[in-house]
């Protein structure tokens, strides 16, 4: 092992190319007060308690033409899975808000994703909340995953993950501890399909690796499930708001069957939307087709955007 000093320690950072870098925008960390453009100084202490333990949480939105969705609905579920782990902010909300602006601005394009990252701090590698004399901040932009858009018109397969879905002590809280998500997405694509469905100990759907799931029962029915093991997404959620006004809805337990008989199985995420699954375990859904609910789903939260999204260029 060669022992180099902090010179020339960042000189191999610079030149040290990283996978996907063409894809990271610009990075924000509070310490510094300070944003920058360069991928390879996107950089987290390894002492920070985000890394080690996951003690900490995360939102990730996005923006299209140059608006932030739901800013504010991230800004205060961020809020409450801060408050429920005892994490105090490094800034005033205030102060968080326009800092995500001003990070997606600074990406310089029209289209991506922000994720802001609050953890409980650096100062050790244990346990001990005590070591972390301050909470951090970090905030990054990055492009707008590229989507075929023949997923909306044809739709995707889903299928039953092993994994179960989080306790229901955990489930409300957006940790960065992903552990069983990541697991979720790896064994549906090694079965073959695009997304994984979990459920609950109770054996009742639970939600995707990243999305909600909704159905259409074989009346017509909107149903939602309980969210007692899932965490209620803000798309989702915006979505259910927007649809009310001219398609009710009842919440209630939703079983691997009434999956298997309904006419439409939709997925509620922050860079899909509303998604049809099409068929599940390899079997079809209805007529193995997107439905007219998701296609509204989807519409409305378009249009929402485009009324109601945060402009990067505010203030």
């Amino acid at each position: 092992m060669q022992q180099i000093d902090e010179y020339q320690y960042m000189e191999r950072i610079l030149a040290l190319e990283r996978p996907g870098e063409k894809n990271f925008l610009a990075f924000y960390d509070h310490r510094l007060r300070a944003c920058v453009t360069n991928p390879r100084l996107m950089l987290i202490p390894m002492d920070d308690h985000l890394v080690h333990r996951g003690d900490g949480v995360f939102e990730t939105l996005k923006f299209v033409d140059g608006k932030l969705y739901q800013l504010d609905a991230h800004i205060q579920r961020l809020r409450h899975s801060l408050e429920t782990i005892f994490i105090t902010p490094p800034a005033p909300w205030k102060d968080i808000r326009k800092i995500v602006v001003e990070v997606a601005r600074a990406a310089g394009v029209s289209n991506g994703l922000v994720s802001i990252f609050i953890g409980r701090g650096l100062g050790g590698f244990s346990l001990d909340f005590r070591e972390c004399e301050h909470s951090t901040l970090y905030v990054v932009a990055r492009r707008f995953p590229s989507i075929p858009h023949q997923i909306w018109e044809k739709g995707v397969h889903a299928c039953r993950t092993s994994i179960p879905a989080r306790s229901k002590e955990l489930a409300h809280i957006k940790s960065v501890n992903y552990l069983n998500n990541v697991l979720m997405k790896r064994e549906a694509i090694l079965k073959g399909c695009a997304y994984p469905l979990c459920f609950g100990p109770d054996h009742f759907l639970a939600e995707g690796a990243a999305e909600n799931i909704i159905i259409v029962d074989h009346s017509g029915q909107m149903v939602v499930p309980e969210m007692t093991h899932a965490l209620p997404g803000t798309t989702m959620l915006r979505a259910l708001e927007l649809i009310a006004r001219e398609h009710d809805y009842v919440t209630r337990p939703i079983s691997e069957d009434d999956i298997r008989v309904a006419s439409e199985v939709i997925l509620l995420g922050t860079s899909i939307d509303a998604l049809s699954i099409v068929r599940y375990n390899g079997k079809p859904i209805h007529d193995v087709r997107p439905g007219p609910v998701s296609r509204r789903l989807r519409q409305l939260l378009q249009e929402d955007l485009l009324k109601n999204g945060t402009p990067l260029d505010e203030g």
